[in-house]
């Protein structure tokens, strides 16, 4: 049993800010000399992406959701996207 739900976005958000301080620590230990300008695209790009695949994994559990809950059902299936509608 999961203890909570996976979140692929937050999974590639964290690994990019490993990277980016994997990035400094050789910066300031003097193994890698590289401007402030090369984080910054990285840091920006690593965020841009972590939100398109939030948004990716959003729209499969969403459809996921909608899947089985009609499948559940033989009634008219009540609003997934959170109306209160009356059947």
């Amino acid at each position: 049993m999961l203890r909570h739900e996976f979140r692929p976005g937050r999974a590639v958000a964290g690994l990019v800010m490993l990277a980016l301080a994997g990035g400094y620590a050789a910066d300031a230990a003097g193994a890698w000399d590289a401007p402030w300008t090369f984080f910054l695209p990285l840091f920006l790009g690593g965020l841009g992406l972590a939100a398109a695949v939030t948004w990716a994994s959003y729209r499969v559990r969403r459809r996921r959701e909608a899947r089985k809950a009609s499948a559940e059902n033989t009634v008219a299936p009540a609003s997934t996207s959170g109306s209160h509608a009356i059947r």
